[in-house]
């Protein structure tokens, strides 16, 4: 697994990027936050950097990955932060292996999947086939961005997603759906470590992003409130679906915050 750490002190955070995004989607955090703490950023299997064939590509075996990488490094129990995808990977981490967990943070994440695991799977990768993998993922990363975004930020970040192998996305994306299904609500039911929910957008009525303001809600919010109703969730207005990009400063605080909340054993 490529990563790349900077900084010293605990706790460690480790930043788990998103479907079809790398490590360098943390860049402002990890040139910011690693001159208070340790930072880690890793490329998941099939992204970046780290190698991967497809049938490993799943939201079980990052989070085992995930958790690996922090008993690997021996670092103390961590803050894992996830964006999007990357927030099944770290509650996958803390399923699996909640030792290791100080605590989480979810930026921008979403429930997609619902009913049969299997169903929901199924259906999900025919709906890619019909459209064809490059149309899906142009369409789906294109619409992550706001009228306010940055052309350029958006243009670097939907090329960035295609470059991932069609073989690897085309079977990621319905496992994603499939986790969510199976996996999403017991997950945040069962965590026991401090959480923080960083939210940007949500998919109206007409499953089109639009950005949130604070005091708004979404189904995904109300379902964090319902399962996990110690949450701390914050809202970062005016921006899409990458706050960690488009919001830097603001992120950047709610993490020191969140970091700063910790017990001080984990500190």
């Amino acid at each position: 697994m490529h990563f790349v750490r900077a900084g010293a002190g605990a706790p460690p955070l480790v930043l788990v990027h998103g479907f079809a995004c790398t490590h360098a989607d943390w860049k402002f955090q990890i040139e910011a936050l690693a001159m208070s703490g340790e930072v880690v950023a890793c490329d998941l299997r099939g992204h970046g950097e780290t190698p991967g064939r497809p049938h490993e590509c799943t939201i079980e075996h990052y989070g085992g990955d995930v958790a690996a990488l922090v008993n690997n490094l021996g670092l103390p129990p961590a803050v894992l932060v996830g964006h999007s995808m990357g927030c099944r990977v770290v509650l996958e981490a803390a399923r699996g292996a909640p030792e290791r967990v100080a605590g989480l943070v979810l930026v921008d994440g979403s429930c997609i999947g619902s009913g049969d695991p299997e169903a929901a799977e199924r259906t999900t990768a025919q709906a890619i086939r019909a459209a064809g993998y490059r149309n899906f993922a142009r369409k789906l990363f294109e619409d992550m961005f706001v009228a306010g975004s940055d052309p350029r930020l958006k243009s670097a970040t939907v090329e960035q997603a295609l470059r991932l192998p069609e073989e690897i996305g085309a079977v990621l994306f319905p496992r994603l759906v499939a986790w969510d299904a199976r996996n999403m609500e017991r997950s945040l039911a069962e965590l026991r470590a401090p959480l923080m929910v960083i939210q940007s957008t949500t998919l109206n009525s007409e499953r089109v992003r639009v950005p949130l303001e604070r005091g708004q809600t979404s189904p995904w919010l109300e379902l964090v409130r319902r399962l996990a109703p110690g949450a701390r969730i914050e809202i970062v207005p005016g921006v899409g679906h990458f706050p960690q990009l488009e919001a830097p400063k603001e992120v950047n605080r709610l993490l020191r915050e969140f970091l700063k909340s910790m017990p001080k054993a984990a500190r």
